[in-house]
């Protein structure tokens, strides 16, 4: 097993996982990413998240994208997981503890302050695997999102 950072010539290979995961959740026909997308925002000039893959035999099983958040209260950055997929078949292996390992040791490196992410409130298999190692959900706080042409209305005001 080996977990690496991915690079410009994975951008086929990240574009497949996140169309998996796009998949899982039952949001594909939300997802309108497209690799050349993926290439601008993730290796251009300003690069808006990293990705880390993990590989079993050169064979890439399990993504993480994520990005630095900031907390006001703490003073600190922190790890913001937007993504983190295993491949059906590889699931059970513990390729996303390490993949969530791996994680918070960038965490710890980098001197954040905390590490988290969103789960969709169905996602019982996620969830249960997520308070196995002591992440708490923050059932006070809920999620506003505002898109397309409302965000477009928004920057108007």
């Amino acid at each position: 097993m080996k977990i690496r950072t991915a690079t410009k010539s994975d951008l086929a290979t990240i574009h497949f996982f996140i169309k998996q995961l796009a998949i899982y959740e039952k949001l594909e026909h939300e997802m309108i990413a497209t690799v050349k997308d993926l290439e601008q925002t993730l290796f251009g000039e300003k690069p808006s998240a990293e990705v880390l893959l993990l590989e079993i035999e050169n064979k890439p099983v399990a993504f993480a994208l994520f990005y630095p958040s900031y907390s006001t209260f703490l003073a600190k950055p922190g790890l913001y997981l937007e993504d983190l997929f295993v491949l059906t078949e590889e699931r059970g292996k513990g390729y996303g503890k390490k993949l969530l390992s791996h994680l918070a040791q960038i965490a710890v490196e980098r001197n954040y302050g905390r590490m988290e992410w969103s789960v969709l409130d169905w996602n019982t298999p996620a969830i249960e695997f997520y308070k196995s190692f002591g992440a708490k959900p923050m059932d006070e706080w809920t999620v506003y999102r505002v898109t397309g042409k409302e965000l477009l209305s928004l920057a108007k005001i």
